[in-house]
């Protein structure tokens, strides 16, 4: 990186005239040169490049059936590039939105299923008032009391077996009473468990509904993005996962990079097209190192000056100061990028850049 400092400086200069004789003449004054301020502006070096682009590969592996385009031809968002040889988990958007059309009616039934389970659920009338997470969580306390309660009773002579359980308690006057201790902590424990039980049944089937909604849920936004032909930026992931035996441009823009041809094997995640709005420019700094970038702020001015294009300056403003580092030649830089304000019809991808931040 440079930057241009230039140190305070004064020249003395002194003509010393010494007189020899009597009449010399008297010895000039110094004469003292004008102070110059330092220029503290910072300067960076940095690469230009297209503010929006993106790579993209297919999402499924095959064969490549159609290449529609070519290197530096301009597609709009949502046009197809390229197809596979459609076919084991590959299928074009017609086969997608089919399949999305199938899941969609599903979910609606698994939905209708999981509520009706629900509604038809006899909630105790005790716990009525709570959820059904409350509900499992109270009746697990009530059982764990009750497991405490019968353990002293557990091993004794007192329990009977359970054909005498209806002879050991009886309900009087609307109060259970038990002859055996023991087995009227044992009954309270089988009664903990099965409100327990009953408690857990209902937390399942409401947990059911939820899972039944947000597959629901999900499968609207697949269907719907795969009808939208409208906003095919907004719905680009949604195709690109679905329809992954076609690979269609995210948005409008200009093949910068096509690496990809009929007949060969296309592996899925493998990036073979690249695309780029040329019309906005973004240069991003390379060597700003720590002591300068907390100089730099966000909307900051900047003028921009190409090796390749010396005699064209651009002004531009500071859009983003990285938060990560990285090391180059044993400094510490960050990343800076400037949005251009101005174009030329020569600006290339990749150009080197003098990046001046005006104070």
């Amino acid at each position: 990186m440079k930057t241009k400092t230039i140190v305070f400086f004064v020249i003395v200069l002194g003509l010393l005239l010494t007189a020899c004789g009597a009449g010399g003449t008297p010895a000039t004054e110094a004469a003292a040169a004008p102070t110059v301020l330092a220029d503290d502006t910072i300067i960076s070096e940095g690469r230009v490049e297209p503010v929006r682009f993106v790579e993209i590969g297919f999402n499924a592996s095959g064969l490549v059936r159609e290449v529609l385009v070519k290197q530096g031809d301009l597609v709009t968002a949502g046009q197809v590039i390229a197809r596979l040889e459609s076919g084991g988990v590959a299928q074009t958007l017609e086969t997608a939105q089919a399949a999305a059309a199938r899941e969609l009616a599903d979910a609606n039934e698994a939905v209708r299923a999981a509520q009706y389970r629900l509604d038809n659920f006899d909630i105790p009338s005790d716990l009525k008032p709570l959820t059904p997470s409350e509900a499992v969580r109270v009746t697990y306390e009530k059982l764990e009391k009750a497991r405490k309660d019968y353990e002293p009773y557990k091993y004794t002579n007192q329990k009977k077996e359970v054909s005498d359980r209806n002879e050991d308690c009886k309900i009087k006057n609307g109060i259970e009473t038990c002859k055996n201790i023991g087995r009227y902590y044992e009954k309270a424990l089988d009664d903990a468990w099965a409100k327990y039980r009953k408690a857990i049944d209902w937390l399942d089937r409401e947990a059911a509904l939820e899972k039944a909604q947000a597959r629901l849920s999900e499968a609207q936004k697949n269907y719907g993005d795969l009808q939208n032909s409208a906003n095919p930026e907004e719905t680009a992931g949604t195709r690109a996962s679905l329809a992954n035996a076609e690979l269609r441009a995210p948005f409008s823009g200009t093949i910068a990079k096509l690496d990809i041809k009929v007949g060969e094997t296309a592996a899925v995640g493998t990036t073979v097209i690249t695309i780029a709005d040329f019309s906005k420019w973004a240069v991003k700094t390379t060597d700003l190192t720590e002591i300068d970038v907390v100089n730099i702020k966000q909307g900051q001015k900047v003028i921009i000056t190409l090796d390749a294009l010396p005699d064209v300056e651009l002004t531009g403003a500071v859009d983003s100061i990285g938060q990560t580092f990285s090391e180059k030649q044993g400094d510490i830089v960050y990343e800076v990028t400037i949005i251009l304000n101005d174009t030329n019809p020569n600006l290339r991808w990749g150009m080197t850049a003098e990046v001046k931040f005006e104070k």
